[in-house]
């Protein structure tokens, strides 16, 4: 019980969450969380509670609210079977490097290990746990809930951003803690080693004399917020700079400069030079670097050592952040224009007639790109169309554009979209998914609706998991396990109150996004669609093996850097 000179731990963890700056929370209460949603009561007017309809969409919530804004998203959940629901969205955020706070209940503190059969227990939770985090903790006491919280937004605040896990025992939340006790100051993140400078010299000699230096960037460039020093570094030397799908909106897709996965082959047959920035750099299916061609001598800047290893193979390699990094590189840097303006138009047009064949998607991207404001935000899917669109979909602004990660969890937009509309601060949030996705949370219309987020949903209708059946087609020649029962998606729309729109063109579907524009809130699209062309053989770097295409067109720069 609280006394006049104490909280209970419930109170603690509120406290440490406000203390934190944290503003919402995504969660769903249960009875071992019961103290500390109470705690939360008591400050509604500091934090606000979102309160989705699934445990999964927690974390995919709170995922969705890092990528849009750059602050700690925070997901809440009671043990056993709540934890492991939310672990869909927690294994997203870790392979999306998403900074994002998990809070996971637990059994009787008495309990813990001993097999008792208590609700909601499982065998290792804690250990469940530690293998979606960078770094968790089991609160051993009501007096070290604060200190856990200062632990866990010191780690968010330091080093790759990722996950990190709390788990409280209810009988903690419950029990009075020495008011004094909550006070504790965060622990202070320590200075970084200073850059090393022969590192950098090095680097930069080997941007001098290349013939034909390219950037390539990945996700890691946002948590960084190096954006600006990335563009300035670019167009000091005139270099590419190539995009990965997590990289999507580091330089606006208008820059000359700026290209997408498609472009960068077309330059990477041509360098004798690449900085990797923030990029894990390594294939999707096998572990094997992004680009495998010898020729190429790399230079890797990293937060994190462990990506500057095997399977990559640089010549200098730099652990630190690129915002440090980038400033220091580029004053060493001497100003020229390494591939002209013109010979990247040429190329990036190349890669646009390639886009362009795959029909109908490209109209169907091009049909979403130019219905929405250019700082509206994108979440893309594991749809026939999402597919495309991970190189087809213009990005004009950091932050606007969200990809699965390498996680590739399949219904993860929709949710995720949910968090990112909760910070998009009133900007239209357009997700985009299959009917097989949306499966996994379609629920979810609820909590659109309740807290009416300006969100449009496209939901691309061809009656199958499109994507596997297209592979058994190819790969067997016969397909198994693939067609769906699914609802009338306007009369679904109708019984959770959100405006329904149906488009059978990308025309049509223009016009019903522009409409949906002028609603405050959600808006379900249902586009049907049959079977489609692959797009496989233009995606990533180098295309997933077996997945072939029609020859592509000679590379544009073979005559002029032959």
């Amino acid at each position: 019980m609280q006394t006049s000179k104490s909280m209970t731990g419930g109170q603690a963890l509120a406290e440490s969450l406000v203390r934190h700056g944290v503003r919402d929370l995504f969660m769903i209460p249960g009875i071992q969380l019961d103290w500390a949603v109470d705690a939360l009561r008591q400050r509604s007017n500091e934090v606000r509670l979102y309160i989705p309809r699934h445990e999964q969409t927690t974390t995919y919530m709170a995922d969705g609210y890092y990528r849009v804004s750059g602050k700690v998203g925070a997901a809440m959940v009671v043990p056993g079977p709540g934890a492991l629901n939310a672990g869909a969205g927690l294994s997203t955020a870790y392979a999306s490097n998403s900074k994002v706070l998990f809070i996971a209940g637990q059994i009787h503190s008495t309990g813990l290990g001993r097999g008792c059969g208590l609700l909601h227990e499982i065998k290792d939770q804690t250990g469940f746990v530690r293998g979606l985090t960078k770094w968790n903790h089991l609160v051993t006491s009501s007096a070290d809930v604060a200190p856990a919280f200062d632990a866990a937004f010191a780690q968010l605040a330091s080093g790759r951003p990722r996950p990190v896990g709390i788990e409280v025992p209810h009988d903690y939340l419950s029990s009075a803690v020495p008011a004094e006790v909550v006070a504790t100051s965060p622990v202070n993140e320590p200075e970084p080693a200073a850059l090393d400078a022969g590192l950098l010299d090095r680097a930069a000699a080997l941007l001098n004399a290349a013939k034909l230096p390219v950037i390539y960037v990945g996700g890691g460039i946002f948590a960084s917020d190096a954006t600006g020093h990335l563009q300035h570094l670019a167009e000091k030397i005139g270099a590419p700079v190539v995009m990965s799908d997590n990289g999507r909106g580091a330089l606006s897709d208008r820059h000359p400069l700026a290209m997408n996965a498609l472009a960068g082959r077309a330059v990477f047959q041509h360098a004798d030079v690449v900085l990797v920035v923030g990029s894990r750099f390594v294939d999707a299916l096998t572990p094997t670097a992004s680009w495998t061609a010898s020729g190429i001598r790399y230079i890797h800047i990293n937060i994190d050592p462990d990506d500057l290893g095997p399977p990559r193979t640089p010549e200098v390699a730099i652990a630190a952040d690129a915002a440090r990094v980038l400033p220091e590189l580029a004053d060493r840097l001497a100003k020229r224009q390494a591939l002209s303006v013109a010979d990247c138009k040429r190329i990036k047009d190349w890669a646009q007639a390639q886009i362009d064949a795959v029909q109908p998607q490209a109209a169907y991207v091009a049909a979403l790109r130019e219905s929405m404001a250019e700082d509206a935000i994108f979440v893309n899917e594991l749809t026939q169309v999402g597919y495309l669109a991970r190189i087809a979909f213009p990005v004009y602004e950091p932050r606007t554009y969200i990809g699965p990660g390498y996680q590739g969890t399949l219904g993860y937009g929709f949710p995720v979209a949910l968090g990112a509309a909760v910070a998009s601060e009133g900007r239209r949030v357009v997700s985009i998914t299959g009917d097989g996705g949306f499966g996994w949370n379609l629920q979810e219309l609820a909590t659109a609706q309740r807290y009416r987020l300006p969100i449009t949903l496209v939901v691309f209708n061809d009656g199958h998991y499109g994507n596997v059946r297209a592979i058994q087609k190819r790969e067997f020649g016969a397909e198994v396990a693939v067609e769906l029962a699914n609802p009338d998606f306007e009369l679904l729309a109708k019984a959770f109150g959100v405006a329904y729109a149906h488009a059978d063109n990308p025309a049509a579907l223009c016009a019903a996004l522009k409409e949906a524009n002028t609603n405050a809130g959600p808006v379900l699209i249902e586009v049907k669609i049959g079977v489609v062309p692959s797009p496989w053989h233009l995606l990533r770097l180098q295309p997933m093996k077996g997945m072939s295409g029609p020859a592509a067109p000679a590379n544009p720069l073979d005559e002029v850097l032959r």
